[in-house]
């Protein structure tokens, strides 16, 4: 298992982490992303660590606190083996205060996470979403708080656009606060807005960047394709709407060049996916999930081989987008707004 650097810190992490998502099952949205329990979580954290991945991720929303429960228990007694990161911002509950990243709900709700995680620290801690309501100085003094305090190793933050990350990067250096050094982020094969804004913003200011949902939502599993039905065991039956919107023709374009790819290496179209993802410049890790672990065993997979520079570049021109504005005009004037990456 690769390790790399976590943006402008100097914790290191794998390439691939596993992703919480899946445990507990406590909501409806929830179960159709798994109902994994404390015995096959058990089960999975024992698979990952014997690969090398030693590095799970989960959030507080996740089940309602339950997949935090489950992970606390399922890596009860080596705790000092594994990196742990959550996330807090979204509501808990219908209670007012309940919510957002507020000084009152982040050290409310870390201290919850730590008590349903069984732990005494967090090692990475995020804020799952920009909440425009609370000054960011009061978010990012809480934050630093929490550093101080031992109960927090490092600061990171998810779904935030550029100007959100920015103006707390600035803020947190102008006060001599701890600051972001990684940003969880929406990324695929068919979902690549992340190369406009915030990928040169993340190599600009050195962050590391964290991919979550890496097979588009489950399209990229290999059961999607040009011909092929939605399997009947999917999330996409009843959660298709809350996530990345895809139209069909720009799929398949993409899974016929992922199927030719797989038919050529060996190698399973989530494999390639995930690979891909990790050859892009400011990919730190990539957070998979797993329902079962046959799902986890094949994930893992994803990693210890590499994509041929001429199957990238098919994976590159397939799914290329066309950017929207100011994108597409500054992409013409590439001599003074280098790109982090080729465009095909």
């Amino acid at each position: 298992m690769e390790f790399r650097q976590l943006g402008n810190c100097g914790l290191k992490v794998p390439v691939l982490s596993f992703g919480a998502a899946t445990f507990g099952g406590g909501t409806e949205f929830f179960k159709e992303w798994g109902a994994t329990d404390v015995k096959e979580a058990t089960r999975m954290v024992d698979l990952c660590l014997d690969a090398g991945c030693n590095f799970f991720d989960t959030a507080d929303i996740y089940s309602r606190g339950l997949a935090e429960e489950i992970l606390g228990e399922a890596v009860a007694g080596r705790r000092q083996n594994v990196l742990i990161s959550t996330k807090a911002t979204f509501a808990m509950s219908d209670e007012p205060n309940n919510v957002g990243s507020s000084r009152y709900h982040l050290i409310k709700a870390c201290e919850d996470s730590l008590r349903r995680l069984k732990t005494d620290y967090i090692d990475v801690y995020f804020m799952h979403g920009f909440d425009a309501l609370t000054p960011v100085e009061e978010v990012l003094s809480s934050l630093d708080q929490l550093v101080r305090s031992g109960k927090v190793r490092y600061i990171g933050c998810s779904n935030f656009s550029g100007w959100h990350l920015m103006k707390s990067l600035s803020i947190s250096k102008q006060y001599g606060w701890s600051g972001y050094v990684a940003h969880q982020a929406y990324y695929s094969l068919i979902g690549r807005e992340y190369e406009w804004e915030l990928m040169p913003l993340a190599k600009d200011q050195n962050l590391g960047t964290m991919v979550w949902s890496p097979l588009g939502w489950g399209r990229l599993t290999g059961k999607l394709g040009r011909g092929k039905d939605l399997p009947q065991q999917s999330r996409l039956h009843k959660t298709a709407e809350k996530g990345p919107q895809v139209d069909n023709d720009y799929l398949y374009r993409v899974t016929d060049t992922l199927e030719e790819i797989a038919e050529e290496t060996g190698k399973t179209v989530a494999q390639i996916a995930l690979n891909w993802l990790l050859t892009r410049p400011t990919v730190t890790n990539v957070v998979m999930g797993a329902r079962n672990e046959e799902q986890l065993r094949q994930n893992l997979g994803a990693v210890g081989w590499s994509l041929s520079t001429e199957q990238i570049a098919k994976l590159d021109e397939a799914s290329a987008l066309t950017p929207i504005y100011p994108y597409w005009h500054q992409w013409q004037f590439q001599e003074r707004n280098p790109l982090p990456f080729k465009t095909p």
